[in-house]
């Protein structure tokens, strides 16, 4: 007996990955994790129930408590795109420890990284060893995110909130660690009471800590320097923006 467990983000990825486990080996032992890191948009969980529902198998809620905030103030760290405690703690540790309790021959792990992330999934298969981890969309059939978005209006479920607003994650409540300048651009557009919260937080860490630590660097004039979500409020307000990459959340790739 094979256990399949998929690391069932609350993204369309997890979703499309786990339909193709449960299509090529059932739902009798199939087991969708999912890690809450108590900061997710609440239409998460609406989709997050309606995709296991669908996919079928055992969906299974870990959390240590915490949001990514609040490990940071305990860490005593402002976590950026280089270095992750909160995704470190709340995500792959957590999962890990509930995994290491099944026997590692008998147990596979699938992720709902795609072909066009595949050093993702190349990154992550020596830090799950000795656990076999396969990631369905990287094999044929190749699809693409608007493919996927489209197999999920045809299974009746409507496409998260996060996705409709633009961002290319639906975790964190359209916040990531990792991301970078255009990312947090597009939050302050489309969320802004979401972006001030994590101004204040921010800023809240930088007071506790007496450090001028920051998430983003800027990057002008070939100096690298601290660069505060309060610096490109004030930058986007005025029309001198940064030009900045979106930067990427990989939560299980570490």
């Amino acid at each position: 007996m094979i256990n399949h467990i998929v690391l069932f983000s609350g993204g369309i990825g997890s979703w499309a990955a786990a339909r193709r486990v449960a299509e090529q080996n059932g739902t009798e032992n199939l087991i969708l994790l999912f890690t809450d890191t108590r900061m997710e948009d609440a239409d998460l969980y609406r989709f997050l129930m309606e995709a296991a529902a669908n996919v079928g198998g055992e969906l299974v809620t870990l959390a240590d408590g915490r949001t990514p905030w609040q490990v940071f103030k305990d860490e005593r760290y402002l976590g950026n795109s280089r270095v992750d405690p909160c995704s470190r703690i709340l995500k792959r540790d957590l999962a890990r420890k509930w995994i290491n309790e099944f026997n590692p021959e008998t147990t596979t792990i699938y992720v709902g990284i795609d072909w066009s992330e595949q050093h993702r999934w190349e990154r992550m298969k020596d830090r799950w060893l000795p656990y076999t981890v396969e990631a369905p969309l990287c094999e044929p059939p190749l699809v693409s995110k608007e493919d996927l978005f489209n197999d999920l209006r045809a299974a009746g479920i409507k496409v998260p909130e996060l996705y409709k607003l633009g961002f290319p994650h639906n975790n964190c409540g359209g916040f990531c660690i990792k991301a970078g300048i255009a990312h947090f651009t597009h939050l302050l557009k489309v969320m802004p009471e979401n972006y001030h919260y994590h101004e204040v937080q921010e800023q809240y860490i930088r007071d506790y800590l007496d450090k001028d630590v920051s998430i983003l660097k800027d990057r002008r004039g070939g100096v690298q320097k601290r660069y505060t979500l309060t610096d490109l409020r004030h930058d986007i307000e005025t029309g001198n923006r940064p030009e900045g990459d979106w930067g990427g959340c990989g939560c299980f790739v570490g």
